[in-house]
């Protein structure tokens, strides 16, 4: 039988995506409320059909957006949502976005992702004017999600996406910049870094065998320090890589500290920030070596207890990236922006340039 035409001056029903898509009502119901009952090949016909047609599902923003704005900006944070105050640069990151928040009357909408199949609906369910989404990897699906909303979009330092601005700084020149200061004189450095990929795997891998790095800030760092140390004219597998699983002072000094007592012991860290930085202070404390004598230290962000620490650091604002984010995902601030500022800062765990010179290299 024939289906009647689509009527361009009336909005979808649940009805006519039920049809289009071949299913029952209650399996578009389903796969919109509750996705897990519903099979991955009916999803994926329910979804196709509400496309062509224009059925913006049971979306509270949409139906909000057609009688104006909802008061409230989302931000994806693609991690479980303890995350959001665990994480010291996640807290300075949202108090950015929150401030404008406050200046402006919006609401802060946290959607805190899983990894299940249901991130997707969790999204796409957010009562919000648009989103801001801390940096993730470049094949994580809650990107698609996001654009398939069609409400403004913002991501703090990547991954690129048609239709989303990325807002943060140059990571790769950034890490040039302090990884020329934590090598320098070093014949052992290593990089105390973040994540490859969702998996999250702890693994210690030398330059020239490091994969395909799945989350932009992790590669862009890595390609900094690697080229910090190829630049000075050493080959790059004796460069090492050790992957933290999670960015935390404690995996930061387990792991230093395991290598630290190893055969082959670095005599230069560079982290990819102060947490894993000053874990790493504390490993070298802990095995009796003097800093930066025995071993260079050098962190990322300038956190608070950097200072105190004397950490040697790379100074950013992630509060006021955050800012910028929200500005822009709200359109208070449309202009693309050039990238946002950093600088290094020099204290006393890493090797002052007068102590390095006639020193050997690796």
């Amino acid at each position: 039988m024939d289906r009647p035409a689509h009527n361009p001056r009336r909005r979808p029903t649940m009805g006519d995506v039920a049809r289009a898509a071949g299913v029952s009502p209650m399996t578009v119901s389903y796969a919109y409320s509750q996705p897990g009952r519903v099979s991955s090949e009916a999803t994926a016909k329910v979804r196709a059909a509400a496309q062509r047609l224009g059925y913006p599902g049971p979306h509270p923003a949409a139906r909000s957006l057609r009688r104006g704005r909802v008061g409230s900006l989302g931000v994806v944070l693609g991690e479980r949502l303890s995350y959001a105050f665990d994480d010291p640069q996640a807290a300075r990151f949202l108090a950015g976005v929150s401030d404008v928040c406050a200046a402006e009357g919006v609401g802060l909408t946290l959607v805190p992702i899983t990894g299940a199949p249901s991130d997707a609906w969790r999204v796409a369910q957010a009562a919000v004017d648009g989103f801001v989404v801390w940096t993730t990897s470049d094949d994580d699906p809650v990107l698609d999600a996001v654009a398939d909303t069609g409400l403004p979009a913002v991501v703090h330092a990547g991954p690129d996406r048609p239709g989303m601005a990325v807002i943060g700084i140059d990571d790769r020149a950034a890490a040039a910049a302090i990884g020329a200061v934590a090598f320098a004189a070093a014949r052992r450095p290593l990089v105390l870094g973040f994540p490859l990929d969702r998996a999250r795997a702890r693994r210690l891998l030398t330059g020239d065998e490091v994969p395909d790095v799945r989350f932009p800030v992790t590669r862009r760092r890595w390609e900094g320090f690697r080229d910090a140390w190829t630049r000075a004219g050493h080959p790059a597998a004796r460069l090492r890589l050790a992957v933290c699983p999670v960015n935390r002072g404690a995996e930061g000094e387990s792991f230093a500290g395991e290598l630290l007592r190893g055969d082959d012991p670095p005599d230069a860290i560079a982290a990819m920030s102060d947490e894993l930085a000053l874990g790493a202070l504390r490993a070298a404390a802990g095995a009796g070596l003097r800093v930066p004598d025995d071993l260079a230290v050098t962190g990322w962000d300038d956190s608070d207890p950097a200072a105190p620490a004397g950490l040697t650091t790379l100074a950013q604002s992630l509060r006021e990236q955050g800012a910028h984010c929200a500005r822009t995902a709200l359109g208070l601030d449309p202009t693309p922006a050039p990238r946002h500022e950093w600088r290094v800062v020099a204290r006393t765990t890493a090797r002052p340039p007068e102590l390095t010179r006639g020193r050997p290299g690796g």
